[in-house]
């Protein structure tokens, strides 16, 4: 019998993995499938939504006065919320000046901004040892979640 996604997902992880692998790649394959299924889906009815509701949600904002956040309203037997985040994107070249400006007239640019820094990986990996050494006490790799992509072989490649 060969086993359906629906039944897999009633099985605990450990038995599924005890599945030889093309088993696993042909279950993983259906749930990608789906997924990428359900998310054009989602995708088509938030755009319904977006078509349906966002007028009266821009003009309910409007006579409260705000450009985003959370308005309420409804739609016969549904409450309708709607929310419209806000994005701030600040330029950093214009921030650091404005810093500089701050702590040349004496005060701390810590009390109005809060600054990080930052060194890409690929930067880092590319500097001499000597530099490295330096920047290597306030290094700390974290790893992330590990990611499988499974690729069925042709008969003959298997164990390549």
């Amino acid at each position: 019998m060969k086993l359906t996604l629906l039944q897999a997902v009633e099985l605990l992880a450990s038995d599924l993995a005890a599945l030889p692998g093309e088993t696993l790649f042909h279950l993983h394959a259906q749930a990608v499938d789906g997924l990428t299924q359900a998310k054009a889906h989602l995708a088509h009815l938030e755009q319904a939504l977006t078509l349906k509701y966002a007028q009266e949600a821009q003009t309910l904002r409007r006579t409260q006065g705000k450009d985003t956040g959370v308005v309420h309203f409804s739609d016969g037997a549904l409450r309708i919320t709607a929310d419209l985040p806000k994005k701030v994107k600040w330029d950093q070249k214009q921030l650091s000046e404005i810093v500089q400006r701050i702590a040349d007239s004496g005060e701390n640019p810590g009390d109005y901004v809060e600054i990080t820094y930052r060194v890409p990986e690929s930067r880092f990996s590319a500097w001499p040892e000597t530099l490295k050494s330096a920047f290597a006490p306030a290094r700390t790799l974290k790893t992330g979640k590990p990611d499988f992509r499974l690729a069925l072989l042709q008969p003959n490649q298997e164990g390549a």
